[in-house]
């Protein structure tokens, strides 16, 4: 890379938890053996960049450290045991960067991989003008793909599509089969539309009426703002909204992706029989749960950690075949905006999940 373009690259460093990010000028030097450096597109902000920045969740890597994990842009030099033919592709970069080689990898675990790299955690991430990262896993975007979308947009699929897609095949969801989502902001949304692609039957959770009409443009075929209401009026209402489908009272798919601790204890609420629960959002809050109603319902609770990179091929195909809509639920913002919208963000005003895009 030109001295040029490397001497102009920035980032934006969180030095200590609630200080604003600053920018400073990132460090020229070349990616090392199997990396890759990348020009950033975009960079989507994610309630898990608010937990180290507003919550004290610690990053595996102190700061100073460039935040960001949901990255798309295009590749400007490789390290050596890297195919040159990388070099001026688009690209995906997955929010979870697993080594390829260990136990967990070779068992197909590769989102727990002891050796994963994060942007973001592990090292810098992307809300800057350039990102270092392993290539091993980079995910080309296809032409096709580029004809039906801006490279900036695509950022998103890093984690707030890869990640529920991954959970929701993970889950066996199938055609005719209830699920509910929990939470429906800038992760669920994309969840509520893999699943009415794959034909359940979708309801919608949230405590923000305009969450639940872009959740209801995005498939759900009913909607419930749980704001204020106490659990077992909950639980009410969803039943008789379950019931208002056509849908079965039991064997239902929850999917909780709020991050939030009313969020989670409303998902684990809504557990019966035979009922299945993947934990999608995020928060380091406690919860006191009967696990015995594990036991009582026959029920299933299972994590989700990122999504597989292998996984993100499938992906773009769903997203060039319009079975995943991006544009209507992103929007662009410059880059040196980041702490304006960090703000928006913890407020929760924002509508759109906000790609930062390098001024």
């Amino acid at each position: 890379m030109s001295g040029t373009v490397e001497g102009s690259a920035y980032g934006w460093f969180m030095t200590a938890v609630g200080a604003p990010l600053e920018r400073r000028v990132l460090s020229a030097t070349p990616p090392g053996p199997g990396e890759a450096r990348i020009a950033v597109a975009g960079c989507g902000v994610c309630h898990t960049d608010l937990s180290f920045l507003v919550q004290g969740v610690k990053t595996r890597h102190g700061p100073p450290l460039v935040l960001g994990h949901e990255i798309s842009g295009v590749v400007r030099e490789v390290g050596a045991g890297c195919s040159p033919e990388l070099i001026g592709r688009p690209v995906i970069v997955p929010a979870v960067l697993p080594c390829g080689e260990c136990e967990l990898c070779r068992a197909d675990r590769r989102t727990i991989c002891r050796q994963q790299v994060m942007p973001g955690n592990d090292r810098d991430g992307g809300f800057a003008s350039h990102v270092v990262v392993p290539a091993r896993f980079l995910c080309p975007v296809p032409p096709e793909v580029l004809d039906r979308h801006e490279l900036w947009e695509l950022a998103v699929v890093s984690d707030a599509v890869a990640t529920p897609f991954q959970a929701v095949r993970r889950s066996d969801l199938a055609r005719g089969e209830l699920t509910l989502f929990v939470g429906v902001g800038g992760i669920g949304l994309y969840g509520v539309q893999i699943a009415a692609a794959v034909g359940a039957v979708v309801i919608a959770l949230d405590v923000d009426d305009a969450k639940l009409r872009q959740a209801e443009a995005a498939g759900a075929r009913a909607t419930l703002n749980v704001a204020g209401l106490a659990a077992k009026e909950v639980r009410r209402q969803v039943r008789e909204l379950v019931a208002s489908v056509g849908a079965s009272a039991h064997l239902w798919k929850i999917f909780e992706t709020s991050g939030t601790p009313a969020g989670q204890e409303t998902a684990y609420g809504l557990l019966g029989f035979g009922a299945s629960l993947s934990v999608v959002g995020y928060t380091p809050e406690r919860l006191d749960l009967c696990l015995s109603n594990l036991m009582a319902f026959d029920a299933a609770v299972r994590g989700n950690w990122g999504a597989d990179p292998l996984l993100y091929e499938e992906v773009l195909r769903w997203l060039a075949e319009g079975r995943i809509q991006v544009r209507p639920y992103v929007e662009r913002r410059p880059l040196s905006r980041i702490n304006e919208v960090i703000a928006d963000a913890h407020r929760g005003t924002l509508q759109r999940r906000v790609v930062l895009v390098p001024d």
